[in-house]
């Protein structure tokens, strides 16, 4: 069965049946100037256009109500890419009459290039980077403590054990979530999120920005799972040499690349890059990311003062 759209003002109605469509001219909630849109229309059109495939009737009446629709045929153009302004706006905003596309919420986000963009650069990247290593902290942490309790109590149901550790497979257990767990739920993580539609883990949705393409396009799986190990395997090879010079190169080049970046030719940007919006992109550091900055201090000073007075107990007592 057709599925038809129409736009109501602003909106954007559907999917209809086409006998729901013809209801809604008979009673008068739209006209001859609605524009509608289906499957297999490369652009929206008005109502007019369609009359004889919807096998409208008494047209002649109907003509009256051409003053109920919105009349947007003189930029097609503009409503089919999705950049003819809105009323009252002056223009540049996302139009709710772009045809819908057959991936619904899960379609690749449209990329518009040419416009400005906005990098990401250290702090920002600094301060998702701490977002996400909390995320995972506390997702392994739960892991293991249940793994734990799980291999603990069938090591000591099945041998007997009065210490559940003294396990072979508790040792095994062990090792796994200490060294293969991590690095699996990682691997996991980054390379599912990038690879999503919000091209974002929550740490970069949280600061407000995503990782692209040199050209905006969404990353694929594969390339995602590059881009993390190419920066994991710098920091196991160079004992976080690597990952210290990258983060440094993605504070000072050009266009914030760290060395995974130029690797796997990604970009992090805002989260408006790349589309019809432009002019949302925050040059600023933002609140959150000001925040994570301001804790961060704070705990390494904290740290510092912790030293220091352990140091000074230690000498005390001496």
């Amino acid at each position: 069965m057709t599925e038809w759209y129409y736009a109501d003002g602003q909106d954007r109605q559907g999917p209809l049946s086409a006998d729901e469509l013809r209801l809604r001219f008979q009673r008068a909630q739209i006209s001859l100037a609605t524009l509608v849109w289906r499957e297999g229309y490369p652009q929206w059109k008005p109502l007019a256009e369609a009359v004889d495939e919807l096998q409208l009737q008494n047209l002649a009446s109907a003509a009256d109500n051409l003053g109920n629709g919105i009349d947007l045929r003189g930029d097609y153009t503009a409503i089919d890419n999705g950049t003819a302004p809105l009323p009252g706006t002056g223009g540049g905003t996302h139009s709710p009459y772009t045809a819908p596309t057959s991936g619904g919420p899960y379609a690749d986000p449209m990329v518009v290039s040419g416009g400005d963009v906005v990098y990401a650069g250290f702090w920002k990247r600094f301060a998702a980077a701490t977002i996400d290593g909390v995320v995972m902290s506390g997702v392994l942490v739960l892991v293991f403590l249940v793994g734990m309790l799980m291999f603990g109590g069938m090591a000591a149901f099945m041998g007997g054990l009065s210490d559940p550790e003294d396990s072979p497979g508790m040792a095994v257990f062990i090792v796994l979530g200490v060294y293969v767990l991590p690095v699996i739920v990682q691997a996991l993580y980054f390379s599912l999120m990038h690879a999503s539609t919000r091209q974002a883990t929550l740490g970069k949705m949280a600061v407000g920005i995503k990782v692209v393409r040199t050209d905006g396009q969404r990353l694929s799986n594969g390339r995602s799972f590059g881009r993390w190990a190419a920066l994991f395997f710098s920091y196991l090879l160079s004992c976080g040499l690597a990952y210290l010079a990258s983060a440094i190169m993605a504070g000072v080049t050009q266009r914030k690349q760290g060395l995974h970046d130029m690797i796997v030719d990604t970009l992090v940007v805002d989260k408006w890059a790349y589309t019809d919006q432009p002019q949302l992109q925050r040059r600023e550091l933002g609140t959150v990311t000001l925040v994570i900055i301001g804790l961060t201090a704070l705990a390494v000073l904290a740290y510092a003062g912790l030293i220091v007075m352990t140091i000074v107990m230690a000498a005390a007592q001496s």
